[in-house]
């Protein structure tokens, strides 16, 4: 168990990583040409264990379902997302980012993994599993945070 000074000095890793993160995704914006709501967006499509159609994307992004409209047609537009209807209910969309997408956001985020896979090379082995833990239930602990 850490002591309230180790305590802080996670919390505050923490918030240093949050803002970090905050500003990566600013930065890919800028060299993607994309507002930083659209690379969440993308981000989100992406990641999602399901398909997402523009309504749970708005929830997901905390915007207006007219907002998530707008957004999707100009990620659309742009050649960022398709959109294909869902197989179990035709009046259903399902959003997916583009292989050009993919590529874009590969090659720019290119050097940053390459950084991260060092910092990653660098653990211990027995460390890994300790990290991942440590990580896992941050991010569970910002999920559930309402």
């Amino acid at each position: 168990m850490a002591d309230e000074q180790a305590a802080r000095d996670l919390s505050l890793a923490v918030r240093r990583l949050l803002q970090a993160g905050r500003g990566m995704q600013a930065a890919l914006a800028r060299k993607l040409s994309l507002r930083v709501t659209d690379v969440q967006a993308l981000d989100q499509v992406v990641s999602s264990p399901e398909p997402l159609g523009p309504g749970e994307l708005g929830n997901r992004l905390g915007i207006t379902s007219a907002s998530a409209t707008v957004l999707v047609d100009r990620l659309a537009a742009a050649g960022h997302l398709a959109r294909h209807a869902d197989p179990a209910d035709r009046r259903r969309v399902h959003l997916e980012a583009t292989e050009h997408a993919r590529e874009d956001v590969r090659t720019a985020l290119g050097p940053l993994l390459a950084e991260m896979e060092a910092i990653t090379d660098r653990l211990e082995p027995e460390h890994v599993p300790v990290v991942l833990s440590f990580l896992d239930d941050v991010a569970a602990a910002m999920r559930a945070y309402d």
